[in-house]
């Protein structure tokens, strides 16, 4: 092998490509599909209106059914201490939300905007009773919800708020409630139904989020915007569906239990209805807009008797442990990737760490440590095998030599020497490719946890979740990979080569200049851990009578 230093840079630019690929796999521009498309998908006839709600009809599979708001439907608003709700009492669906304690932008009064219905664009939550005998099915209209009052707020002395709206349809006296709680973002939808008719009564509780597919943003490799939809059933904890996926063809999936969500990036929206009960869980494309749901089994009510189904809406930021207690893998929407094993391992500890130093960019520092302290027994491994692979280049190139025109005499020599001189040949490299995994699960970590957005670390860095607004940190990190270069001289020949090693360096500032800072943070520091060790493990092999440095 001749030269370990140019097998790590040549890694280093692997590991960055692919996570350039990752990147733009989940948040780069995706096709959108056409309107001819989308009319084929779902056997809409062109020129239907959609400038309504999207709604189920009977008991088969989801289909496109336009219902227009009624004139009478007003909106209640209610406000919590972490969540204002509009709710449209036409059907009693959340058609407004935002996030006052998460502000749009770093140092913005406004707050972060997740769920509006704007001339042009929707993202609503949708809910309803749908079969022969729901009031929400296409085929029956009624009026809309009545309400106690328009505006609710969350009072200091209340850890609850209960919005109740109520309604007569044929024989059946539903109200619908919307339950908050103090400090979550997860809203109980409950509905409480008498039959009062004198015959049985058959209906289906659905639920679902329906998104515009095209709002006209657009994603860059290093500003990412991901806007699509995922679920869960029991067999499958977590599954992207993209508005690409539902445009060619629709999700039909029965699980016990499940989950249906939209997310957008740091956010999530999703439904998660009884956990104990047989779901169904959609999708559909209608007209522009995306929708994915689940709808439960068909309950016949008989004359006099009352029931209540019910279901949880959460929306607000990534919480994973929030999540996790909502529904079997709706902390997976917390998307790390194929590594999200090794990535929540280190999440839990960078956040103790936090707890404990009450900063992020500090967590970073120590958790870097930390890694580095653990990982220092294969670092050694790989600087002393580097060593000595350097001291047995003499030896090599004599083999070389003397075998240049017999290929099948090389090989077999070559191992004889490593074998005699006890030598590993890839010994310096196979604790990088431990460490590879590492680096690429604490990128996720920093690129993908809520709790780092907006946060500050120290002087110019006052969001770790952007880049180096004065590119100070990818300029350092440059100066501190130029020196480890210094420390362990190329061994290539080429001139091509040489060049193309020494503006490593300056190629991976610039790349790295687009990075969040929190990871480029990571980063610098833990190359300059790695110089100390370098330095430490070099003076005692040069103890030993093994030379560290290119003659």
């Amino acid at each position: 092998m001749d030269s370990q230093r140019s097998f790590l840079v040549i890694a280093l630019a692997i590991v960055s490509f692919f996570l350039w690929q990752e990147w733009q796999k989940d948040y780069g521009p995706k096709p959108i599909a056409t309107p001819a498309a989308v009319e084929q998908s779902q056997n809409i006839t062109p020129g239907s209106s959609n400038n309504g709600d999207i709604r189920l009809t009977g008991d088969d599979a989801p289909s496109q059914v336009i219902t227009n708001a009624a004139p009478t439907a007003q909106k209640v608003s209610v406000a919590t201490d972490v969540l204002n709700v509009e709710i449209d009492t036409s059907r009693g669906d959340i058609v407004g939300l935002t996030l006052p304690q998460f502000p749009l932008t770093k140092g913005s009064e406004e707050p972060y905007v997740l769920m509006r219905k704007l001339p042009g664009f929707e993202y609503t939550a949708q809910s309803g009773l749908i079969g022969a005998d729901g009031p929400d099915d296409q085929t029956n209209s009624r009026q809309p919800y009545q309400f106690e009052q328009q505006q609710y707020q969350l009072s200091e002395n209340s850890d609850e708020l209960v919005v109740p709206l109520t309604t007569n349809f044929n024989g059946l006296k539903i109200e619908k409630r919307f339950i908050f709680s103090r400090g979550k973002y997860d809203v109980r939808v409950e509905y409480l139904i008498e039959n009062q008719s004198d015959v049985s009564k058959r209906f289906q509780p659905y639920q679902h989020l329906a998104q515009n597919i095209d709002n006209g943003e657009s994603s860059s490799m290093m500003m990412p915007i991901y806007r699509g939809a995922a679920y869960g059933t029991s067999e499958e904890r977590y599954e992207k569906y993209d508005f690409d996926d539902m445009a060619k063809k629709n999700l039909a999936l029965n699980t016990t239990g499940g989950w249906v969500a939209m997310l957008e990036h740091y956010f999530v929206a999703a439904w998660v209805p009884d956990q104990q009960q047989q779901n169904r869980l959609y999708s559909m494309v209608s007209g522009n807009k995306g929708v994915i749901g689940s709808r439960s089994d068909i309950i016949e009510l008989q004359p006099g008797q009352t029931t209540v189904i019910g279901s949880a809406f959460y929306a607000g930021p990534k919480q994973q442990d929030k999540l996790a207690e909502l529904a079997n893998g709706l902390d997976l929407t917390v998307d790390y990737g194929f590594l999200w094993f090794i990535s929540q391992p280190l999440f839990w500890l960078l956040t103790t760490i936090q707890s404990f130093v009450i900063n992020w960019g500090l967590a970073i520092i120590l958790i870097t440590i930390m890694v580095k302290g653990v990982m220092y027994p294969l670092t050694k491994i790989q600087y002393e095998s580097m060593a000595k692979m350097r001291n047995l280049k003499p030896k090599i190139e004599e083999l070389q030599a003397r075998y240049k025109d017999d290929r099948q005499k090389m090989g077999p020599a070559m191992m004889e020497l490593y074998r005699k001189e006890k030598v590993n040949p890839m010994g310096g490299c196979l604790p990088m490719l431990v460490q590879m995994p590492i680096f690429l699960a604490l990128y996720w970590v920093f690129v993908e946890s809520v709790e780092l957005r907006h946060a500050p670390f120290m002087l110019w860095i006052t969001d770790l979740s952007t880049k180096d607004p004065f590119y100070i940190l990818p300029v350092l990190f440059g100066l501190s990979m130029f020196a480890m270069q210094r420390l362990t001289p190329m061994q290539v020949t080429d001139p091509l080569q040489q060049k193309i090693m020494m503006w490593m360096p300056v190629a991976f500032s610039v790349f790295f200049i687009w990075f969040p800072s929190g990871l480029v943070l990571y980063w610098l520091v833990s190359n300059l851990i790695s110089l100390a060790q370098m330095l430490y493990i070099y003076k005692g092999m040069e103890k030993k009578g093994l030379h560290t440095k290119k003659a």
